[in-house]
């Protein structure tokens, strides 16, 4: 197992309400666990606990409260804005096979508007817009695998 995997499922654990997440490979196992605070401090601290034959190792990462959703990054051409997926998953255009996608491209969308959806672990996250503006481009295809950081959407802020 690798450690860019082991980002990838700390950066999972962190981002969903997933408390604990374990995973063995041979003789090593990985162990992510998840403790939140009361919300008056909403601090939580992920740990993860990386064993191996002859060693353990535990990483500790503060959280901050993160909402499911696209973080906008401006693109060279500072009227458009990419919104990124927070997770590692799957993408879907719409909530259903059957339903119609969420948005279209050259529709105009609002801050808090739902785009998509990426499913991580049977777990179904809402991405939603951050900015204003109007669909340029739909970046990935329905279906499709997406890592973490992955552009899904330019949007023309308007």
């Amino acid at each position: 197992m690798d450690l860019d995997l082991i980002k990838k499922l700390i950066k999972l654990v962190e981002k969903s309400e997933i408390t604990e997440f374990s995973v063995q490979e041979g003789d090593l196992k990985v162990k992510i666990s998840k403790n939140s605070k009361p919300p008056s401090n909403s601090n939580s601290q992920t740990t993860a606990e990386i064993e191996t034959p002859n060693s353990q190792v535990a990483v500790e990462k503060p959280e901050k409260s993160v909402k499911a959703a696209g973080k906008p990054i401006e693109t060279p051409d500072s009227n458009l804005y990419e919104i990124r997926s927070p997770i590692v998953g799957t993408f879907y255009r719409a909530p259903a096979p059957d339903a119609n996608p969420y948005i279209q491209v050259g529709e105009s969308v609002k801050e808090g508007v739902v785009l998509c959806i990426v499913e991580a672990m049977k777990l179904m996250n809402e991405i939603e817009c951050d900015v204003s503006g109007r669909v340029v481009k739909i970046l990935v295809e329905n279906g499709t695998p997406v890592e973490y950081n992955q552009p899904l959407f330019l949007i023309e802020k308007m």
